[in-house]
């Protein structure tokens, strides 16, 4: 894909989660071109159905979650590189929420958008927690998919972000190597 292509898909799915997670979950296509800075005909090239750009958009916000742990992992030592990606995980569930009402619309199409969640999920947390056992940082026994399911827990259960750090806090020291 050409760079301006590329530039132009990464905008309408920027434009689409905004539509789509603040609660306008019929926000018109040409609408969120528009907030794309793009023409409806650009939109149509890249998503040829609203169950297209909404299932696009959700699948890009998992992308970057997941991408980025590499990230985070050259720039913080791994007990903090997990931290920041869970203050990331609990975003991107903010997001999945939001476009909750969207994203039903896709799956009464008969597609599946979150079919590669959990596996997607799974591996970064997989990575991270294994950089951090590695490094001595993280307990040897700590199980990703424990971990997945506590993140989880906090995402839903948290009324604000100040509680969710707070319980982010708790989880990560849960899960810190605690030496003597």
């Amino acid at each position: 894909m050409r760079a301006d292509a590329q530039r132009n898909r990464e905008r309408l799915l920027d434009a689409a989660v905004r539509a789509f997670s603040q609660g306008a979950p019929d926000a018109t296509l040409d609408a969120i071109a528009k907030d794309a800075g793009v023409g409806i005909g650009t939109l149509y090239r890249h998503f040829p159905t609203r169950e297209a750009l909404i299932e696009a958009a959700y699948r890009n916000e998992l992308a970057r979650l997941c991408d980025s742990v590499g990230e985070l992992l050259a720039a913080q030592p791994p007990d903090d590189a997990l931290r920041t990606w869970m203050d990331r995980f609990v975003e991107y569930m903010a997001t999945k929420r939001g476009m909750s009402d969207a994203l039903r619309v896709v799956i009464a199409t008969g597609v599946n958008p979150y079919s590669e969640s959990r596996d997607r999920l799974t591996d970064a947390i997989t990575t991270l927690v294994g950089a951090g056992v590695r490094a001595g940082a993280i307990r040897a026994d700590a199980q990703p998919g424990d971990v997945l399911v506590g993140l989880s827990g906090v995402a839903m259960a948290a009324g604000e972000r100040d509680q969710a750090g707070r319980l982010l806090d708790l989880l990560v020291d849960g899960l810190r190597h605690k030496s003597g």
